[in-house]
């Protein structure tokens, strides 16, 4: 109603000539001193003849006060009368005036005229990032002066009418994409920081994917977008929770890590297909890919198998990703997570590069050598190694020495560095303890080269197997640093990880089992009478999304069955089920099949548009230590305010007089 009423208005308005842009001037002073030019009054939205067909105005300037962004205007516009708005970026020999918003530049040319002296003082007496409105004419630039560089380098618009919005005063960095910025200073001036190109390209790429994504899992899959509860209880497992304060004495509130028990409990009441973009909170530190509250395409189906969520994701991707990155290939590859840890020891592999880990262990007990005799004697003892390309030519004696180190620190496990010489020979330290033949046979079997580098440790495989995957990865950015391409920045390789352990020994004490993702998943078919006799031995029906070595996405088929839940909450995990009565509840009240995942839409953005961090994707992230830098969050709050909860804070000085 409000616009229409306001669309009667402009056309009752213009019959009396009232939509004219010329407006009266008035002095205006900035805290500079400047005399600055403004109108009295703006009448009407220069937009506003986008609305003289009785249809909805649509596109970038329905409904505001301009009738063009300004990255948008070509020589097909020349001629045309019309209205820009945005920030000043920055001005040249007094002029032009560059003029920026969301969409891109537009050169605005200051008349010279005497006319326009008023005009003129306006344009030249503003600072960078005020924010103005413009209107005149778009011509073309003089022959010779166009920039191609600049989608709108053809034109400039000749500046007829301005009026001043608001003006800037000294700001802590350059609104330039070239200036380097600190990223505490960005996040504590994150206003300032969304308006780079970059963080409007990268929060515009995310909208348009998340759209994509609704439109095919609603209109093409019959999907039913559900909100969950922020709201909610403990869960056993898993990352640590924030808890929230209630009123009443000693009960708290935990924000959830994700949906899960919802989504299930939403399949059990006959939902049968449900996604939510959802807000997800973890009380853990935060890593370059890792924030405290994070965002996850969550998704959940009835009667459904592995293959059939599998194939539902790969088709979600394929349709929603952006035409400019180009297409991806489905259905992606898949690799179990004994093939996983074998080839590149890790669970999440990047396969943009080779580099596989070889598996040494016949070899050395063929050739009969004491000194690996040790490591292969003990439960599961294996020798892994690889083969770095080019590794003894780029990486110095100081390189290797690091890598010795970070293998000692990190892994407690010795790393056998084997360079090869240019005449194909290795290392005497190693020669004495082979043969002529020997020797000859490991380089064929590891593949090694000229001026290659061989990478060896010793050892159960469970801790040679993540230490080599390690210094895979390590190693690929070496070679990267060194101008080596490596991993193709361009390039986006899927893989699915499947048939994961469903339980791993805890660390802290290793006879007790853990969920190696959580309680609900189910055990494969085949595995099912396992979880009664040797549950440590029980592969689950889970499923890792990985793309370009980063995890993005997981699932599983859940646990339908209350009995069986039952038991591997109480017997196995050794938990305690009252906290999960609603869902034990539910299960056993007649359960469908159901299954589902969760993508990790954070990673997923990063990784398309190439960012460091997934901060870089985020309108308001938090730093490193969880903190929100522009509002200082967390605060404190009052010991007044507190009472009402009923808690009360123990500074770390009182505990350790206490302790004392």
């Amino acid at each position: 109603m409000a616009w229409r009423s306001r669309y009667l208005l402009q056309r009752l308005l213009s019959g009396f000539g009232a939509h004219s842009t010329s407006c009266r001037t008035a002095t205006l002073t900035s805290s500079q001193g400047r005399q600055l030019w403004k109108p009295h009054l703006r009448l009407l939205s220069c937009s506003h003849r986008l609305h003289e067909s009785d249809s909805l105005p649509s596109g970038c300037s329905s409904f505001t006060l301009r009738s063009h962004t300004c990255g948008e205007l070509r020589s097909s516009h020349v001629g045309e009368q019309v209205t820009l708005c945005g920030w000043v970026q920055y001005f040249r020999h007094n002029l032009f005036v560059i003029l920026r918003d969301f969409s891109g530049l537009t050169q605005v040319l200051i008349p010279q005229e005497e006319s326009a002296r008023h005009l003129r003082e306006v344009l030249c007496g503003l600072t960078s990032e005020s924010v103005i409105q413009v209107t005149g004419r778009v011509q073309h630039r003089p022959l010779g002066q166009a920039n191609k560089e600049m989608p709108t380098g053809e034109i400039e618009l000749l500046a007829e009418n301005a009026e001043v919005f608001s003006i800037c005063n000294k700001l802590p960095f350059e609104i330039k994409d070239f200036v380097k910025k600190s990223e505490s200073l960005r996040m504590q001036f994150r206003y300032l920081d969304l308006r780079s190109s970059e963080m409007q390209k990268n929060l515009r790429m995310r909208s348009q994917l998340v759209m994509k994504m609704r439109e095919y899992l609603c209109n093409v899959h019959g999907f039913v977008d559900v909100e969950t509860p922020t709201l909610f209880k403990r869960t056993p497992g898993g990352a640590k929770e924030f808890v929230v304060p209630s009123r009443e004495p000693g009960r708290f509130y935990s924000l959830p890590q994700s949906p899960q028990q919802f989504k299930q409990l939403l399949m059990v009441a006959g939902i049968d297909r449900y996604f939510q973009i959802a807000r997800c909170y973890r009380d853990e530190g935060s890593k370059p890919d890792r924030q405290p509250e994070f965002t996850q395409v969550d998704i959940e189906m009835s009667f459904v198998d592995q293959a059939g969520i599998m194939s539902l994701v790969e088709g979600l991707l394929q349709y929603s990703w952006p035409a400019e990155k180009g297409p991806i290939k489905i259905p992606f590859p898949t690799m179990t997570y004994e093939e996983a840890m074998r080839d590149y020891g890790v669970d999440k592999p990047d396969t943009r590069f080779s580099m596989k880990l070889i598996n040494l262990s016949e070899f050395f007990l063929s050739e009969g050598t004491t000194v690996m005799l040790p490591a292969l004697s003990q439960p599961e003892g294996c020798v892994q190694a690889i083969c770095v390309p080019s590794g003894a030519k780029l990486f110095s004696r100081k390189v290797l020495e690091q890598l010795k180190q970070t293998t000692k620190t990190q892994f407690g496990q010795n790393l056998t560095v084997v360079p090869i010489a240019a005449d194909g020979t290795i290392k005497p330290a190693l020669k004495q303890l082979l043969s002529v033949t020997n020797t000859d046979e490991l380089l064929q079997v590891t593949g090694a080269g000229p001026g290659d580098l061989l990478l060896m440790a010793a050892g159960s495989r469970h801790t040679v197997r993540p230490l080599m995957g390690n210094l895979r990865l390590q190693c690929a950015e070496l070679l990267e640093s060194c101008g080596i391409s490596v991993r193709c920045p361009s390039a986006f390789h899927f893989l699915w990880v499947v048939d994961f352990p469903l339980f791993l020994p805890k660390e802290e004490d290793p006879e007790q089992l853990e969920s190696a993702h959580h309680p609900f998943t189910a055990p494969l078919p085949q595995d099912t009478q396992l979880l009664y006799t040797e549950p440590h031995k029980v592969r689950g029906q889970h499923y890792d999304l990985v793309l370009n070595g980063n995890e993005i996405g997981g699932g599983s088929i859940r646990i339908h069955k209350a009995s069986e839940q039952l038991h591997v909450l109480k017997n196995i995990l050794k938990e305690d089920p009252s906290l999960l009565h609603h869902l034990l509840a539910a299960l056993d009240s007649g359960a469908p099949p159901h299954g589902g995942i969760a993508l990790g839409l954070d990673r997923l953005v990063a990784i398309m548009v190439g960012a460091f961090s997934i901060r870089d994707v985020i309108a308001f992230p938090k730093s490193v230590r969880g903190r929100d830098l522009m509002s200082c969050a967390p605060d404190l709050i009052s010991e007044e305010e507190l009472k009402s909860y009923h808690i009360s804070v123990k500074w770390p000085e009182e505990q350790e007089k206490e302790e004392t």
